[in-house]
């Protein structure tokens, strides 16, 4: 029997602009299927959702979840790599795929008269690959050149050796491409063994939003879907990690900035408190009028870019603040991000600076619903991390409900000298950092 949830944002008597035509499906075999009806576009977004990511490999897996995003598109039982490219461009549509920690996703954005062929293409390379020996090592050089290429570039290698120092001994410190070593190491019963554990109804999740009906979704995906077999057992995961204060100098001498990344540990991305969160990591580095932004840029000239970014999972997280500067400039830069982590504990933000805050907070939330795109993975996404969804008005109201004293709670739990982690990466000849260099 299928099971049908019409949700509350889409109840008969909602009048409000921000009410979403939201509903839930779980198929027979355990799938379950969201869509949106968005009325005013033309355009269908469909994303299938695989349940794990990276942090649920096993150290010879690593980087096994996206090297198997890579694969699907190679070719099917019944479509060439250059069939699949060809018969989406003669659709118009967006075919793409990303790889995270926690998920995988597979996606096509279409035109609504599109919607079978591309239902079509999107269920055969999910669930038909046919991950021929001869295109895995074709595509095992291709991963090892990506691996080079981001090792090159400073500004993913110096959040790749924070984060393995960060969490370490732990998933979430590897690589989501793996290394040269497990790449190189994955073969045809590697590959299908994964795929076969994973693509499966109970760890899938399809999310739909544009222009369409529930009803004739559920019909294509069922068509497609339907029948693959329910599963009864839940994959392991790994316990939640625990972060390792540290303090890593890398040098590399061709680099003409010193990258500088500083983070501590911070709530799961469920917690209670993620609004303040988010707020805080809004108001020291979120934007132009953030402090660090002014401080850093505006009123010392230490950098063109500094910013704070949150790293929210399933069951921890992290707050981390990026800037690129000259060696020479290095310590002063630390000492004025310091200075701003003293001052946000010291004192309560003001009514005015709050209230930026939240308006940027907003404006990013609506924005970002804007297309079928953005809604079909904020549908997926409640759902695995919430498991309900909020209206962008409840969404509002709980930013709205954050005072200036749950932000500087938040800062004096978090912002603490033991708890800090900083990696420095360039070329920093003599440069020594201890703890005590850390304290705010």
């Amino acid at each position: 029997m299928v099971e049908t949830t019409p949700l509350a944002e889409n109840a008969a008597s909602a009048t409000a602009s921000n009410e979403r035509n939201i509903r839930r499906t779980t198929l027979p075999n355990g799938m379950m299927v969201l869509t949106e009806r968005m009325p005013h576009v033309r355009s269908v977004s469909l994303g299938v959702w695989i349940g794990t990511g990276s942090r649920d490999e096993q150290a010879e897996e690593n980087g096994l979840s996206h090297f198997v995003e890579h694969m699907v598109f190679k070719g099917t039982t019944t479509r060439s790599a250059r069939d699949i490219a060809r018969e989406t461009d003669a659709i118009g549509g967006n075919l793409d795929a990303f790889t995270g920690k926690e998920t995988v996703c597979f996606n096509i954005k279409v035109l609504d008269t599109n919607v079978p062929a591309a239902m079509n293409i999107l269920s055969d390379l999910v669930l038909n690959p046919t991950f021929a020996a001869d295109d895995i090592a074709r595509e095992q050089s291709v991963v090892l050149e990506e691996i080079k290429m981001d090792e090159d570039n400073p500004d993913y290698l110096i959040h790749e050796i924070h984060t393995a120092n960060f969490w370490k001994n732990d998933p979430l410190a590897r690589s989501i491409l793996g290394t040269a070593k497990t790449v190189s190491s994955f073969d045809e019963a590697a590959v299908r063994r994964f795929h076969s554990e994973r693509f499966v109804p109970s760890n899938m999740v399809f999310s739909a939003a544009g222009h369409l009906e529930h009803e004739e979704m559920i019909a294509e995906i069922t068509r497609y879907f339907g029948a693959l077999a329910a599963t009864s057992s839940t994959l392991a995961r790994f316990p939640e990690p625990a972060p390792t204060p540290h303090i890593t100098l890398r040098n590399k001498k061709s680099l003409e900035q010193v990258q500088i990344c500083l983070g501590v540990p911070a709530p799961r991305v469920d917690h209670p408190d993620r609004y303040a969160l988010y707020l805080l990591s809004s108001i020291l580095g979120g934007g132009m009028s953030s402090r660090l932004f002014q401080s850093v840029r505006e009123e010392a000239g230490l950098a063109y870019s500094i910013y704070s970014e949150l790293s929210p999972f399933r069951d921890t997280g992290a707050l981390s603040i990026y800037a690129g500067t000259s060696i020479e400039k290095t310590q002063e830069m630390l000492h004025l991000i310091l200075e701003e982590f003293r001052r946000i504990k010291a004192a309560p933000v003001g009514e005015d600076e709050l209230e930026r805050a939240k308006n940027q907070s907003k404006g990013n939330i609506v924005l970002g619903l804007e297309s079928s795109s953005s809604r079909m993975s904020n549908l997926a996404r409640q759902q695995m991390y919430y498991g309900r969804f909020n209206t962008v008005d409840d969404i509002i109201a709980d930013v709205d409900r954050v005072t200036a004293a749950d932000v500087q709670r938040l800062a004096v739990s978090l912002l603490q000298p033991e708890k800090i982690s900083l990696t420095l990466l360039g070329n920093l000849g003599e440069l020594k950092i201890t703890r005590d260099d850390l304290t705010c």
